[in-house]
């Protein structure tokens, strides 16, 4: 079914028996050479209603363990992870086609995200509130929402699903996983991962606390518009965000919403040019530009453009591009050859909106795969291809002469997740962060990714929503406040007689 030598046997390390890769209508692409590597069965819409009824008997039961055993759960599956990091960071190589260090680092992700809810565990915590009535007391009490749908993008196959699934879990929330239908092998092969844990918490943890639902956009409806879902967390890109934004909130509930980022980089005069070369080339051509919180934007003073951009292509050149899988490839390929051809249009739609483009060209570095030199675009201002958001790796350059020229061009694009300044000059780096209007905003460093410690996301367009660290928790649970009176009466409204 393969021509990829090591397909089988990372298929067969990550627990995925012939049987499921073999019995299924929906067929996966390794994007290292284009070729079939499994088919999966599609989860049949009239299964989601059950699957629905368990999530929500798991709830009722889950809800009752003490959060504290909640999050053992959880250190297990850390556990379970750590024991098959190798394995599942390479089958995310394989079906999302990231280079190994890459792979490896997405898997070490739901390992930190595993461990910092461990510790929220014991940490759920309300606020005691002083009341203006004698004998009374007010308290902020928090409870687990329900269960929650977690649709997840091609990009972060399995780290996005465990940032969601590690709080929800702790929180009290069974969860119900659609992955992208471009990557499904790695979400079965988590759902091996996550039955290891459960085999070894014991039987206090029910039946449905995570389910598994593989297809496209219809299966992805049908958990969207259930009304006895209360919390969708969707990872994507900004037209399906605006799908699945109005239809929770037509019903009433709650959503999670992490999608666009085109993200920029400010360049000042005082910035350590060594550095920002680094953090450039990283942000803007990892994961071969496939990263929510990629480098689209440079915004460069004039003073340094020519030098910047002079090193950048000196930079870009020496990039190897290839199997993702070979020691020393830095830029792999890209999901597909449609993505491939929308990269190629955008380069042309560059082109006519006065860019100069330098790279951007396909390369056969493996038949059957979509590889490319990564793009780099001196372009004249802020025009529409800059601030429509395309997946791959073209990183458009702009320049200014006044910072709050380039705060505003920072700001001039609906997306808004992640954002930087390259400065050594303090008042610059104070100024930018009370100005910048994304979920990240950083200093000396790139747009891409934030620690497990930190909340991600904050998608503007849409209103967004947090998810990972920080108290992010909270969105997966529900606040009631809570008054007790502990007098011996009740106080009334001055004024106000009854008679008993």
């Amino acid at each position: 079914m393969t021509s990829l030598p090591a397909a089988t046997d990372i298929l067969t390390a990550c627990g995925l028996d012939a049987a499921t890769l073999r019995a299924g209508d929906l067929p996966v692409y390794s994007p290292i050479d284009g070729t079939e590597i499994a088919r999966v069965k599609t989860t049949p819409l009239a299964d989601i209603p059950a699957m629905r009824a368990r999530a929500q008997a798991a709830f009722q039961a889950w809800r009752q363990v003490p959060a504290p055993r909640r999050g053992e759960l959880v250190r297990l599956l850390g556990e379970e992870l750590r024991a098959a990091k190798d394995t599942l960071g390479a089958l995310v190589t394989l079906e999302a086609g990231k280079i190994t260090s890459e792979g490896l680092g997405e898997v070490q992700e739901m390992i930190d995200i595993c461990d910092f809810a461990v510790g929220l565990s014991r940490q759920l915590y309300g606020l005691t509130i002083a009341s203006e009535r004698p004998g009374h007391v007010m308290r902020e009490t928090w409870h687990p929402v329900g269960p929650c749908a977690v649709i997840t993008a091609f990009n972060f196959p399995v780290a996005v699903w465990s940032w969601n699934t590690a709080l929800a879990l702790v929180c009290g929330d069974p969860v119900i996983w659609k992955p992208s239908d471009k990557t499904p092998l790695t979400a079965l092969a988590c759902q091996v991962i996550f039955r290891r844990a459960l085999a070894r918490f014991g039987d206090d943890a029910p039946e449905g606390l995570l389910q598994l639902v593989i297809g496209g956009a219809e299966q992805g409806e049908a958990l969207v518009s259930a009304p006895d879902i209360p919390l969708v967390s969707a990872t994507g890109s900004t037209r399906m965000g605006r799908i699945v934004g109005p239809e929770v909130a037509r019903r009433f509930g709650r959503s999670i919403l992490e999608l666009g980022g085109n993200n920029a980089m400010i360049v000042a005069p005082s910035a350590d040019i060594e550095m920002a070369v680094r953090a450039i080339v990283f942000s803007a051509v990892g994961t071969c530009g496939q990263r929510c919180t990629s480098l689209r934007r440079l915004i460069v003073h004039e003073d340094i453009a020519d030098d910047l951009v002079a090193r950048l292509k000196a930079a870009y050149a020496t990039l190897p591009v290839g199997d993702p899988r070979a020691p020393g490839t830095l830029v792999g390929p890209l999901i597909d050859i449609a993505a491939r051809a929308r990269m190629a249009a955008a380069l042309e739609k560059a082109r006519e909106q006065g860019g100069t483009v330098h790279g951007g060209a396909p390369v056969d570095a493996v038949a059957g795969g979509a590889y490319v030199t990564p793009a780099l675009v001196e372009m004249p201002g802020q025009t529409d291809v800059v601030r429509d958001e395309t997946f791959a790796p073209i990183l458009y350059v702009m320049r200014y002469r006044e910072l709050d020229e380039a705060l505003a061009l920072q700001n001039g694009v609906p997306q808004g997740l992640s954002s930087c300044i390259f400065t050594l000059n303090l008042r610059e780096a104070e100024r930018f962060l009370q100005v910048s209007d994304c979920g990240i905003a950083n200093v000396n460093i790139g747009p891409s990714g934030a620690e497990i410690g930190g909340a991600f996301g904050g998608e503007k367009e849409t209103g967004g929503g947090r998810e990972s660290g920080s108290d992010a928790w909270k969105g997966y649970m529900r606040r009631a406040t809570n008054t007790v009176n502990y007098s011996d009466a009740l106080p009334l409204a001055q004024g106000v007689k009854f008679d008993i």
